[in-house]
């Protein structure tokens, strides 16, 4: 990408950034979050208290749908993955479906309520993400079934090639999760 660009998707809250990448024969450099420069372009005011990363050995690496009571900017350090967010807020975006490439060059902002998930499409992933408030072992939240079929979410590596926790195999279709309110 050659310039800065915050766009909202079809999930109300929901951003995809394109990052610049300033690259030369030695690899490259990236401003991954600017604050006044994001906020400026629409997207959310974010104030930042931990900043996390998971590094994913293999391709497959599947994680998620998680819709944690905190707002997200996530990006990845290198290579590219599959995303997929789900609408989990009480309201009429409820259930609806918004997929795409992550990279270097291409972030997202993660309203709460909003599930997360990806899929490694490359060996040797980090995963970033900053968050505004603190994670806790503790914390509360929904989540929902990574192939529900009434999703139908195209993940790349299907199913039976995934590497995928047996907690997010558990987690409930559509149909009976609650529908989260703030």
């Amino acid at each position: 990408m050659s310039e800065l660009k915050v766009q909202e998707t079809d999930i109300p809250g929901l951003f995809v950034v394109d990052l610049v990448l300033h690259g030369d024969s030695r690899g490259w450099f990236k401003e991954n979050y600017q604050k006044a420069k994001m906020e400026a372009l629409g997207l959310p005011a974010f104030e930042v208290v931990q900043n996390n990363f998971s590094f994913n050995a293999s391709a497959g690496v599947t994680r998620g749908l998680h819709a944690e009571p905190w707002e997200k900017f996530i990006s990845l350090a290198n290579g590219r993955a599959f995303g997929a967010w789900v609408d989990l807020r009480k309201g009429p975006a409820f259930g609806k479906l918004f997929t795409g490439e992550i990279s270097p060059e291409k972030a997202y902002f993660v309203p709460r309520g909003v599930a997360n998930a990806y899929q490694t499409l490359d060996p040797n992933i980090t995963y970033t993400y900053l968050v505004n408030q603190h994670w806790s072992p503790e914390a509360q939240y929904q989540s929902v079934n990574l192939f529900d079929p009434e999703l139908n979410i195209d993940w790349p590596i299907k199913k039976d090639q995934a590497i995928i926790s047996d907690k997010d195999l558990q987690n409930p279709m559509l149909k009976d999760v609650n529908p989260v309110e703030f």
